[in-house]
């Protein structure tokens, strides 16, 4: 069989918008072959299809709808992670 699979993440060391990097991952057969980064800006290809993707994407209104992922979906989720890990500790 094969496998689909799309990795979103947010990674921080603090609830600044600025330490929080999101990054979602395009894989097929455990393969990763795309992966937008908000460090980068933009998604980039790893594989021939990946980068076909990448360039589509790139020039499309994908990207800009990524762009605003780190904040929309990142910075709201990390603040209520890091208020839940602080009243715990």
């Amino acid at each position: 069989g094969f496998l689909h699979c799309v990795v979103t993440d947010c990674e921080f060391n603090s609830s600044k918008l600025n330490d929080i990097e999101y990054t979602e991952s395009y894989y097929y057969n455990k393969l990763e072959y795309v992966r937008f980064s908000s460090s980068v800006g933009k998604y980039v290809g790893y594989t021939e299809y990946g980068i076909k993707n990448a360039e589509r994407w790139n020039n499309g209104p994908e990207v800009i709808a990524r762009r605003g992922e780190k904040e929309r979906y990142c910075f709201h989720n990390v603040g209520i992670d890091v208020e839940a890990d602080l009243t715990k500790s």
